[in-house]
This record gives C-alpha cells, sequence and structure tokens, in this order.
C-alpha cells in the first residue's frame, strides 16, 4: 500500500500483465514507485508511453528493448532512462527479471 515503510516480497502477489509476464508493485509513495517485472522467455512488454520518467534495471535476463525508435540488446546490470512521453517496449529474449522506477508513481497500477 502507498507509504507502507516495510513491503515483504512474500506478501507481495504477482499479477499478469501479459503473456509471460508478471509485475509486482513493491515500495512506493506519491512520488516514487519500485516494480519488479518477471518475464519469460518471448514474452513482450509491447511498446507504449506514459506520462512518467522510468529507469529500468536489468536483475537478470536478456532483453532487446526499443526506446524512442532505437533498439539495443541489454543484459543484467544495465539501467535504461525513459523520459516522460517516449515510446519503449521489449521483447525478452533470455528469461529474467527488471525492476523500474517510476516518478511520479503509477497510479494505473494500484
Amino acid at each position: 500500500m502507498i507509504n507502507d515503510r516495510w513491503v515483504f516480497y512474500q506478501d507481495v502477489k504477482p499479477e499478469e500483465t501479459a503473456a509471460g509476464v508478471t509485475r509486482r508493485v513493491l515500495a512506493y509513495s506519491k512520488d516514487l514507485m519500485c516494480v519488479e517485472n518477471t518475464f519469460q522467455e518471448g514474452a513482450v512488454g509491447t511498446l507504449h508511453h506514459h506520462p512518467h520518467t522510468q529507469i529500468t534495471y536489468v536483475v537478470s535476463g536478456e532483453f532487446e528493448f526499443t526506446i524512442a525508435n532505437e533498439k539495443k540488446i541489454v543484459k543484467a546490470g544495465d539501467t535504461m532512462l525513459k523520459t516522460d512521453g517516449v515510446e519503449h517496449g521489449c521483447v525478452c529474449l533470455k528469461a529474467g527479471v527488471l525492476l523500474d522506477i517510476f516518478t511520479p508513481m503509477r497510479e494505473d497500477f494500484v
């Protein structure tokens, strides 16, 4: 819930957001949100945009990301900045986990 000081992973139920993709909304406030996305190989994060700035950290796996019509392959340890309104999406090449940080929070996720 919003402004929870402690968020324990085992208490957060994953939500299926697309075929082969689950999302866990972790700690968040009105101004900042942390979200984990788990992808199976071949799963797609459809091209989209939103009025939030987003940083994505690749925890594991391998992904082909498109940001503003530019494609790159990213792996564990890589990060991507997506400023508000920029179109972005990905295809999972090797099963993995992405950690997204949004500002402000994504009200549509809760």
